[in-house]
């Protein structure tokens, strides 16, 4: 049985955001522990930039949607009455990306989501990103998966 007094503690955590549905739920989560230890947030939103274009190519600063997801991590910090800094990374690769900015950032937490995803054929899919960072990530882990769809049940 575990020690109550183990209890999640983090001071500077990076919060990974895909543009998809599960960041608003792991900005919420992650504003609601870091309260309790007053820890920094930081917000990354990675885009991967094709090999066929310069990694220094502002693809990402003329996006409006790209701009969409930082906006909205802020939006979802302040609605839970917490701050969070939010960084635009352009790179190659999502997960060795994340990796580096947790490691940059001497984060000792790295939260992710995970959408309820599956593949032709009907098997659940985690992708590659997930997968390298844990491996990889030089602090603990969290990754949040969606629910399942009332639909998929």
């Amino acid at each position: 049985m575990p020690n109550p007094e183990q209890t999640v503690v983090f001071r500077r955590a990076v919060v990974a955001l895909n543009g998809g549905s599960s960041d608003a739920r792991i900005v919420r989560l992650a504003a609601g522990v870091a309260r309790q230890w007053k820890a920094e947030l930081v917000a990354v939103h990675v885009v991967e930039i094709d090999w066929t274009q310069p990694l220094d190519a502002d693809i990402a600063g003329r996006s409006e949607d790209v701009q969409r997801v930082l906006d909205l991590a802020e939006e979802t910090a302040e609605d839970c009455q917490y701050k969070i800094e939010p960084v635009l990374l352009q790179a190659r690769d999502v997960g060795a990306a994340l990796v580096d900015e947790a490691t940059e950032q001497r984060a000792d937490m790295l939260i992710l989501g995970l959408p309820y995803r599956k593949r032709f054929g009907g098997d659940f899919a985690i992708g590659s990103t997930i997968p390298y960072v844990l491996k990889n990530a030089p602090c603990a882990v969290w990754v949040v998966r969606e629910p399942i769809p009332e639909e998929s049940a």
